[in-house]
């Protein structure tokens, strides 16, 4: 019994040690990209040790907070949309979920005493930055509540647009942080990558005692950042809100009358124009040497005294349908010829708006067989889906959005694929559906064209063990997918 005992021990220790280097090759699989450097983000003061209990942030803080671009659009975990709600300091990358935690006292603040800072990053992979950003959390946030796009204005006190060029480290970027804001508040930077669908998500803990208060008893309550041509019909409103919640009174909405007026800079101007014609504790505009503060044709800081009770402002765009939008496909052939199950689908398409399209080809039990997307100008476009599938009918369905996001355009054609199939089935092309992996599960690999059936519980549970930075399970390519698959 003794030495059954300790067999059972040796291989239960081997088997624990096996796990661990697995664990430990799968982190090293994770390829670094960059942090806010000043203000240290959350992450890099773990690495510093001002910050404990990290988890494996205090290693890699350079990996913290890679998730989908878009943020604040949606409710976030898919493109587009920015992280999930809660998961913002993580990216909702379990091995960083510490960062998530959220508490008045949980974590180190950096003491900011200028308005005016100089944010810096730390590249270690570079990517193209379409741009750098800068978002702080509302007057009034709870901060013993997880960081929610609720938690944060929605709009960003500072942009700085990246050209789609490879930042450089330490670069400054000089931004003035909100005069309204004082006290514990987190700055979440984002570095949008231009080459990858993917951004990263950097929080900042800080402490502002900067002075707020302006001459005149001016406070900063937020501000008109005009990026959006309009057009004749539109609305724009600037919403005010105390601290109980929205105060009508103090809102101001403007309409776009005239082409001229759907210009943005144009709107901004009439819009704070209308703010200093109607109200007497609220202004909006531009401080002057002076002190004076008149509107201007572009950004508008806006400000209240405190007897308005105003904390803070938002500006909503009411925007009609572009009626006149259209899009379609235009040309197709009449059949498409599989080799081995693989084809590249070229048709053309037309579109009298500049639109952010997304093609997918569905099978006849309507599983998507090959998709792609793309940004199109106005007039003819030739667009490729790389296809694998069998023959027999399907179904091509184009989907395209004016870059003002105010219009959507469909169009649905059928078409027949012939030749040769792709034999074994599939349920996902991977990563697609990857929280649905389980036992049985098969995917196909687009970087190899095989097919892998995730293993039988317990091994199953390695199949959703994938990010875009910690990949060591991805089926037929990971340093351990042999772990979580069996290729068919």
């Amino acid at each position: 019994m003794k030495i059954n005992f300790e067999k059972r021990s040796a291989l239960t220790a081997c088997t624990s040690s096996m796990i661990l280097l697995s664990a430990m090759l799968a982190s090293q699989t994770v390829s670094a990209h960059g942090y806010l450097e000043v203000p240290p983000s959350r992450a890099l003061l773990c690495q510093e040790g001002k910050n404990t209990n990290c988890g494996n942030a205090q290693y890699e803080p350079q990996s913290v907070g890679e998730t989908f671009k878009g943020f604040p659009a949606g409710v976030g975990g898919g493109p587009l949309q920015g992280p999930v709600d809660g998961k913002i300091a993580s990216g909702g990358h379990s091995s960083f979920s510490a960062l998530d935690a959220q508490s008045a006292t949980r974590w180190h603040m950096t003491e900011i005493k200028d308005r005016n800072i100089d944010f810096q990053w730390r590249y270690t992979a570079v990517h193209p930055a379409t741009k750098h950003e800068y978002f702080i959390t509302r007057t009034g946030w709870n901060p013993n509540e997880s960081l929610k796009r609720a938690s944060f204005e929605s709009t960003p006190f500072c942009t700085v647009d990246g050209g789609n060029q490879q930042p450089v480290s330490g670069a400054k970027h000089n931004c003035t942080i909100p005069e309204d804001k004082s006290g514990h508040h987190v700055i979440l930077a984002i570095w949008t990558v231009g080459d990858t669908d993917m951004a990263f998500y950097n929080p900042a803990d800080v402490n502002i005692l900067a002075e707020a208060a302006l001459p005149g008893g001016w406070f900063s309550v937020g501000g008109i950042t005009p990026s959006t041509q309009l057009l004749i019909g539109d609305k724009v409103k600037a919403r005010a809100f105390s601290a109980s919640g929205e105060s009508p009174e103090y809102s101001v909405e403007i309409s776009i009358d005239t082409a001229e007026d759907g210009l943005p800079n144009n709107w901004a101007f009439k819009l704070a124009e209308k703010i200093n014609t109607t109200q007497t504790l609220i202004r909006a505009g531009k401080r002057d040497e002076s002190g004076g503060i008149e509107p201007v044709r572009g950004s508008n800081i806006l400000y209240a005294q405190k007897e308005s009770g105003v904390t803070r402002y938002e500006v909503q765009l009411d925007m009609n349908e572009d009626t006149a939008a259209r899009m379609s496909v235009a040309s197709q052939q009449a059949e498409y010829v599989l080799e081995k199950g693989m084809a590249k689908v070229q048709f053309g398409m037309i579109s009298n708006r500049k639109m952010n399209v997304e093609a997918t080809l569905f099978d006849e039990s309507n599983k998507p067989v090959g998709t792609t997307s793309a940004q199109v100008d106005s007039g003819s476009t030739w667009l490729t889906l790389d296809v694998r599938s069998n023959p027999g009918k399907h179904t091509l369905t184009l989907i395209g959005t004016t870059l003002d996001g105010r219009t959507t355009r469909q169009d649905t054609q059928p078409t027949n694929m012939t030749g040769e199939g792709a034999g074994v089935e599939y349920d996902f092309v991977f990563p697609e559906g990857l929280g649905d992996y389980t036992a049985g599960t098969k995917v196909l690999q687009p970087k190899t064209n095989e097919v892998f059936e995730c293993k039988p519980f317990p091994e199953s549970g390695y199949c959703k063990q994938f990010s875009p930075t910690a990949n060591g399970y991805e089926p037929g390519v990971g340093a351990h997918w042999h772990m979580a698959w069996n290729k068919l």
